[in-house]
C-alpha cells in the first residue's frame, strides 16, 4: 500500500501499550503516513475501542498492567474487522515470537527498533490487508464450495480460507486434526475447488489396508505378479491420474513403503508390481493425519524429506471444543439429514437440548455429534421436540457431574457425619443472584453467538460493564 492515492479509506491504527511515550510516538509515525491512529493503555480498553470502532492494524505490547499481550491476541483477529496485528515489547523472546507468529500476528518487533523498521511493517502489513481485502471480494471463504462442512465460526472460516488459497495451486496439502474433524470433508473440498474438480478425487486409508496390501493399491499390478493376481489392476495412483490422490491417516504408512512413495511423489513416476515398465500419473497429493509427524520424525517413524514433500500447505483444524458456536447450526443442519434419510417427522429443539449439547465437550468432535444425533433421533422417534431426556444417557451423566463440579453445593447437601446441612440465608441468597446472573450471561452470549457488540446491544450493558460481569462469572468471550 502506498500512500491515500492508493484507496479514498484513511487507514486505522490502534496502539494498546501502557507506555503513553510509546503510544505518542508510534501515534506521529502513523499519522506522518496519513494514517489514523488511537491508543488505549489497557488491554480491556483496547478490546472495547476494538469492538466499537473498525481497525486495520493493532500495535499491541505483551507485559500490560491488565493482562499477557500474547494472551490476549486470540482476540483480536475475530473482531469485526479482523485487523493485522503487530506485537512490538520490550522484551523480546523467541518463544514468545513463535507464539505470536503461530497465532496469526502479522509481525514481532522489539521497542528498540528504529523508526523505519517499524513504519515498514506497518506499510507491508496495511499493503497485505488491502490485497486481501481485494482478493476476497472477488473469491472469498463465502463463494467456495464446502459440502458438509457446516458452520460460520471464525476458526472455520479460517480453515476455509485456507482451503480456497490452497486450491488454486497443485501444491501438496497436509490436514492435521483429531480425529472426527472432518479431514476428508476439508481434502474433498481442496478438490472441488480446484482446477481437477472435474477428475477423479481417490481416497486412501493408510489405517485400513494391511500392510502386505497398500503397495499392490498404490501401485496396481501385472497378472500374475502375486497368488491370487489373477487379472492386471490399476492402482490407485493411477486411478487419480488428472485428479486428486488423498492418503488419509498418511502417519499408518509403513517405513518401507515411505520410500518408495517419496520417489513417485518427487516423479511421478512408478512401476506395477510384476511389471518391466514405469507409468506415469499427473495427480495432486491431498494427505490426512491425528497423529503428530513431527515427534514420529524424531521418533525415526516418519522420514523427514517426505514430511517436507506433503506439507507445503498446512490446514489445522478446530476440535469442536474450539468453535463450540457452530454446535446449534451442526445439529441443525445433521438432524434434518439424519430426519430425512429415516422418513422421521422433523423435530424441533427445546433450549434445554441445545444447553446440553454446548456443555459436552465432544472428544468425538462432530463425528461424534452426527452418532449421537442419529441415537437421538432414534430414541425420540416419532416425537416432535428433542429434550434431554432423549440424549445417550452417558452424555447426560458426565454433563451433570461437569455442572455439579463447577457450581456450587446443593441446598440440602449431607455432609460426612451422615446430617443434613444448610448454609445461612444470606449465603444462599448470594449463591441463587449470582447463579441467576451468570445462568443469563450464558444464555446472553449463546444467543448472541459469543458476538460482544451484538450482547450488548440486546442486553443494553456498556462493554466495560460486560466485560466486568463476564470476568465475574468466569466466561470467556471470544469476539
Amino acid at each position: 500500500m502506498t500512500q491515500l492515492s492508493v484507496r479514498d479509506y484513511v487507514a486505522r491504527i490502534l496502539i494498546i501499550d501502557d507506555d503513553q511515550l510509546m503510544c505518542q510516538s508510534l501515534s506521529l509515525v502513523a499519522r506522518q503516513k496519513g494514517y489514523e491512529a488511537t491508543s488505549a493503555h489497557t488491554l480491556g480498553e483496547g478490546l472495547e475501542k476494538a469492538i466499537a470502532e473498525p481497525f486495520d492494524v493493532v500495535f499491541l505490547d505483551v507485559n500490560m498492567p491488565d493482562g499477557n499481550g500474547l494472551e490476549f491476541l486470540s482476540k483480536l483477529p475475530k473482531l469485526p474487522s479482523s485487523p493485522e496485528i503487530i506485537i512490538i515489547t520490550g522484551y523480546g523472546d523467541p518463544n514468545g515470537a513463535e507464539f505470536a507468529i503461530k497465532s496469526g500476528a502479522w509481525d514481532y518487533l522489539e521497542k528498540g527498533a528504529s523508526v523505519k523498521e517499524i513504519t515498514l511493517s506497518l506499510l507491508r502489513a496495511l499493503q497485505y490487508r488491502e490485497q486481501k481485502q481485494i482478493a476476497n471480494a472477488t473469491n472469498d471463504a463465502a463463494s467456495i464450495k464446502r459440502e458438509g462442512i457446516i458452520g460460520n465460526s471464525a476458526r472455520l472460516r479460517e480453515c476455509l480460507d485456507l482451503v480456497a488459497q490452497a486450491a488454486i495451486s497443485d501444491s501438496s496439502v497436509l490436514i492435521t486434526g483429531e480425529t472426527g474433524t472432518g479431514k476428508e470433508l476439508f481434502a474433498a473440498a481442496v478438490h472441488q475447488n480446484s482446477l481437477r474438480s472435474k477428475n477423479k478425487f481417490v481416497v486412501v486409508d493408510c489405517a485400513a489396508l494391511p500392510e502386505n496390501l497398500i503397495e499392490g493399491m498404490l501401485f496396481g499390478h501385472e497378472k500374475g505378479a502375486f497368488t491370487n493376481a489373477d487379472q492386471a489392476r490399476d492402482g490407485l495412483i493411477c486411478q487419480a491420474n488428472g485428479g486428486t490422490l488423498f492418503l488419509d491417516e498418511i502417519g499408518e504408512m509403513p517405513l518401507s513403503l515411505q520410500k518408495v512413495f517419496l520417489r513417485v511423489l518427487q516423479e511421478h513416476r512408478f512401476r506395477p508390481l510384476g511389471s518391466n515398465r514405469e507409468l506415469e500419473s499427473n495427480f495432486r497429493l491431498v494427505t490426512a493425519t491425528n497423529r503428530n509427524l513431527n515427534e514420529m520424525v524424531k521418533n525415526e517413524r516418519f522420514r523427514p524429506d517426505l514430511l517436507f514433500r506433503i506439507s507445503t500447505f498446512v490446514l489445522e483444524l478446530p476440535s469442536l471444543r474450539e468453535h463450540p458456536e457452530d454446535i446449534k447450526v451442526l445439529a441443525r443442519y445433521h438432524t434434518d439429514m439424519i430426519c430425512e434419510h429415516y422418513g422421521t417427522p422433523p423435530k424441533e429443539f427445546s433450549p434445554d437440548f441445545l444447553k446440553m449439547l454446548a456443555a459436552y465437550s465432544w472428544p468425538g468432535n462432530v463425528r461424534e455429534l452426527i452418532n449421537t444425533l442419529e441415537r437421538t433421533v432414534a430414541a425420540a422417534r416419532f416425537e416432535s421436540i428433542l429434550f434431554p431426556k432423549h440424549l445417550p444417557i452417558n452424555l447426560r451423566i458426565e454433563v451433570t457431574k461437569s455442572t455439579m463440579k463447577r457450581g456450587v453445593s446443593s441446598p440440602h447437601s449431607t455432609e460426612n457425619n451422615g446430617t443434613l446441612s444448610l448454609p445461612q440465608l444470606h449465603e444462599f441468597r448470594d449463591s441463587i443472584c449470582s447463579n441467576a446472573e451468570k445462568q443469563y450471561l450464558q444464555d446472553l452470549m449463546a444467543l448472541t453467538g459469543n458476538n460482544v457488540a451484538e450482547a450488548c446491544r440486546v442486553s443494553g450493558l456498556s462493554p466495560s460493564r460486560l466485560y466486568a460481569l463476564l470476568k465475574k462469572q468466569g466466561i470467556q468471550a471470544h469476539h
